[in-house]
């Protein structure tokens, strides 16, 4: 968790790592490429399988590692005497790798964030072609055919219990019925009956990722109670903030939400299905899959002003991977809603002497867990706040180890009334499973809105790859047990909803409370 002083230190460190990754030599004809299978035994992980697709194109190393916790792309490379060296990223969560070549096999190690170890790994046939956006969009029903039977078959059997919340019959029969449809659908809609085949399993971790061209509209939009607002808006569509969502296109928003639905995970609470759906609606692939839209690259929304005035936007889909300057409903943002470079930051409130930790991301907490400490050490605050509730996930071995079980030692904090954890719908996964332990594991009091995710469930994501249109595929591996006791989800202590006039004018209910706790 990083002081906020340090922020651009430590962006600076990080261009210039990225600037000498750029510097590296490239590839060239007889350098070692192929498909590579074996291990990486990592330090907080243990023993993974992974796999290396690695190709030289135009000079230079492309491909990706496919790995448990997700697929990193190849950034660059050099094969220098012997010696292989590549950088990869996954949502800025980058690798580095090096190793030694004999014949076909590759020995070596890697470095992660806090995290390394070796890796050993064996070439056992060529690499496969690297996927693009077109090849996508120009399958045959043929090749969507082959695609749906090797999903149809592979998940079932790679997920430890595929049929728990949906029959296999029931499942069979879905698999049926999009088979035959497929001759008559575009590659948008037969990504929607793919992923509503995922979520049919039920937990959160299973589903079809979305491609990189998934045409994101340029706003975003959050339930307060029975309302869907927009908060945050690309510039030129300013008109739009603060405004109810009334209809996209022409479907009324109830109905599309209820289509949307069908690509959430059946098994999960209604707060992770809700939270879900309003990114749906704003991204262009979803609408068009799910037939709200005529195309992929526009949509017309309704809204309404609070005086009852309606008025239509055209939202055009921005540029893949492009993130404009957003522009906000609030003028300014509370601290939860802020910037976080890296996994976490920390604030200290000097009037409240409490210390805000806004932890996002369950991995690389080494370094920022130290500065915690350090911050509790020389300021005594009389509290602590760990807020994870737009916390994605992780390894929850990483919360363990540097935040939870050092803070049960921590006798001034470890108490009731001043170690806080604040939770929402969108903790998920690692931070999920970390904030149960929180509530077991130590005095920490939750604050917010009830987890999303189901404690007891299945998690521990894999993936593959479907061979024709190359959409990847998450699948759960292994059951968790975090709480006990009938009810399977995670109630914060104090249950705090947020509600629309308290968002528009920059404020923080859930925080507020912890502050004011005498």
């Amino acid at each position: 968790m990083r002081i906020n002083r340090d922020i651009l230190r430590v962006s600076a460190m990080c261009v210039l790592v990225l600037l000498g990754a750029v510097m590296w030599a490239q590839c060239k004809p007889g350098d070692p490429v192929g498909r590579f299978e074996g291990s990486a035994t990592s330090a907080q992980a243990g023993k993974l399988d992974v796999s290396l697709n690695l190709l030289c194109a135009d000079g230079r190393y492309v491909g990706e590692i496919d790995t448990p916790m997700g697929v990193y792309k190849v950034i660059t490379g050099s094969f220098v005497s012997g010696n292989l060296k590549l950088q990869l990223t996954l949502n800025g969560d980058n690798i580095t790798m090096e190793g030694k070549v004999a014949g076909d096999n590759l020995q070596g190690t890697f470095a992660s964030g806090d995290d390394k170890g070796p890796v050993d790994l064996h070439r056992t046939k060529e690499a496969a072609p690297i996927a693009t956006s077109e090849d996508k969009l120009t399958l045959t029903p043929r090749q969507w055919k082959e695609d749906l039977k090797y999903f149809a078959t592979e998940l079932p059997k790679r997920h430890p219990n595929a049929f728990a919340n949906t029959s296999k019959d029931k499942f069979d029969a879905a698999v049926a019925e999009l088979d035959r449809k497929i001759d008559h659908l575009n590659s948008d809609e037969i990504y929607i009956g793919l992923d509503h085949l995922a979520n049919l399993i039920g937990d959160a971790h299973t589903y079809v990722e979305f491609p990189k061209d998934n045409a994101n509209l340029p706003l975003a939009i959050r339930r307060f109670g029975g309302d869907a607002r927009v908060v945050t808006v690309a510039p030129g569509y300013e008109q739009a903030l603060g405004t109810r969502v009334i209809a996209i296109q022409n479907t009324p928003l109830a109905q599309a939400r209820e289509l949307a639905a069908a690509i959430t995970p059946i098994a999960e609470t209604a707060s992770l299905k809700d939270a879900r759906v309003d990114w749906f609606l704003t991204t262009g692939m979803a609408l068009h899959g799910l037939g709200v839209t005529q195309d992929r690259d526009t949509a017309r929304f309704t809204l309404a002003t609070d005086d009852g005035k309606e008025l239509s936007v055209d939202f055009k889909t921005l540029p893949a991977e492009q993130e404009p300057k957003w522009v906000h409903v609030v003028a300014q943002l509370p601290l939860s809603e802020q910037h976080v470079n890296g996994s976490a930051a920390c604030t200290y409130l000097q009037e409240s002497r409490t210390l805000y930790c806004d932890v996002r991301w369950i991995r690389d907490l080494a370094g920022p867990a130290k500065e915690m400490f350090e911050t509790l050490r020389r300021e005594h605050p009389d509290k602590l706040v760990i807020d994870l509730r737009r916390n994605g996930g992780g390894d929850y071995n990483v919360g363990l180890k540097h935040l939870i079980e050092p803070l049960r030692k921590e006798k001034d904090i470890n108490r009731k009334g001043h170690l806080f954890v604040l939770t929402g719908p969108n903790t998920f996964s690692a931070a999920m499973s970390n904030a149960a332990q929180f509530r077991s594991m130590t005095q920490a009091t939750l604050v917010g809105e009830t987890i999303g995710e189901r404690p007891n469930s299945y998690q521990e994501v894999k993936q593959f790859t479907l061979p024709n249109s190359h959409f990847v595929v998450h699948f759960s591996t292994r059951y968790y047990k975090f709480v006990e006791g009938a009810d399977n989800v995670v109630v914060p202590d104090k249950e705090i909803v947020p509600t629309w006039d308290e968002y528009k004018s920059g404020h923080d209910p859930v925080l507020e409370w912890v502050l004011a706790t005498k």
